[in-house]
């Protein structure tokens, strides 16, 4: 597995690239960044709460990738339906200005929608699991 935020990701539909994409995109969005001097992460979805009006929508969208993969993997509705509600309540949270983003280090709906989809994986597609060697 590459140690870069999306590079050498897979382009398939089979089960194990599905979940290398997703967790790529987990990763860029809520842990890819560390704040010097902590040990607290963040991602790109905070960043995109700093920016007035149109991050949070942006942030949203990329989360909702998450989503249509999910769909794509035939994931039950309510499964998807929860990760929809998860977006929406980061997107809601990150509508207020600057503020929004603290709450958003906490809430992470996007790992959240990772681990729904983990379960999902795990049940019906455990071959795609990896050990990760970092």
């Amino acid at each position: 597995m590459s140690s870069g935020l999306g590079r050498d990701l897979p382009l398939g539909t089979d089960a194990a690239a599905v979940r290398r994409r997703i967790e790529g995109m987990e990763k860029l969005l809520e842990r890819g960044f560390t704040i010097p001097g902590t040990n607290q992460k963040f991602g790109l979805d905070v960043i995109l709460d700093l920016i007035p009006g149109v991050g949070t929508s942006i942030g949203a969208v990329m989360g909702l990738y998450m989503a249509w993969e999910a769909r794509n993997l035939g994931m039950p509705k309510t499964a998807i339906m929860r990760m929809f509600g998860n977006v929406g309540v980061d997107w809601a949270l990150g509508l207020i200005p600057w503020v929004g983003a603290i709450p958003d280090l906490l809430f992470r709906s996007n790992s959240r929608n990772l681990r729904i989809i983990r379960k999902h994986l795990d049940k019906h597609h455990p071959s795609s699991a990896v050990i990760d060697q970092h």
